[in-house]
Order: structure tokens, then sequence, then C-alpha cells
């Protein structure tokens, strides 16, 4: 059984950096797709950053392109997120999901397709 843990998060003003990390465990990472999410308070979840730790393939949403980046440590078994300009619609709790499914590229950002999840770290952008 996969095990997800995030950590990093926090409240930062605008325009600051944090770095999100994903621990997993019970399973090495090679053949699993992983997603970051996020979801602001009564909104649906959405996907921000995937991706594919045995090709280092990733990918993004718009709105975080240039301010996000997705790596993964696959000796530490561990998917970190690093966002730097961080803007007030950033804030929300950021998830990081995985599976090992074969899915298409346009359902990387589709939260049904994923069966394991972490339980959240809230990221907060303001003064």
């Amino acid at each position: 059984q996969l095990q997800l843990v995030e950590s990093g998060g926090g409240l930062v003003q605008p325009g600051g950096s944090l770095t999100l990390s994903c621990q997993v465990s019970g399973s090495t990472l090679d053949y699993y797709s992983m997603s970051w999410f996020r979801q602001a308070p009564g909104t649906a979840r959405e996907g921000v950053s995937n991706i594919q730790p045995r090709t280092g393939d990733t990918l993004y949403i718009q709105p975080v392109k240039g301010r996000f980046r997705i790596t993964v440590d696959n000796a530490k078994n561990t998917v970190y997120l690093q966002m730097i300009n961080l803007k007030p619609e950033d804030t929300g709790v950021y998830y990081c999901a995985a599976t090992d499914k074969h899915i298409a590229v346009w359902d990387f950002f589709s939260s049904e397709k994923y069966e394991y999840w972490g339980q959240g770290t809230q990221v907060t952008v303001g003064t």
C-alpha cells in the first residue's frame, strides 16, 4: 500500500517561495505517475503539475508555468514542488497524488484517476 506524506507548506508573502515535499513509502516510484493538486476553500481540487518519475517528463497548468517546478529524487522516493513568485491565488491545500494505472496525458489533472493521496499541506500567500 502506497503512503504519501506532504510537508513544507506555510504562510508566505506575495512574491515569496516555498518548496513542498511528498515522501512516498511502500514502493519505488518507477511505475507511478505523480501529481500535485491544490484546493482553495469553496473550489474544486485542481491539478497543478505532474511528473513521470521513470522518464522525468513534466507537465504544468498555465498559471504556474515559469513559477513552479516539479522534481523527483528517486533515491529518496520523494517528489518536490518548488514554488517561486507566489501569488495570493496560489493559496490552498496542496495534495500529492499517485497512480500506477496508465492514464492519458489529458487525464493527468483528473483527480478521479488517482488512487493514492496524501493528507495535504496548507499554503497561504498573504500579508
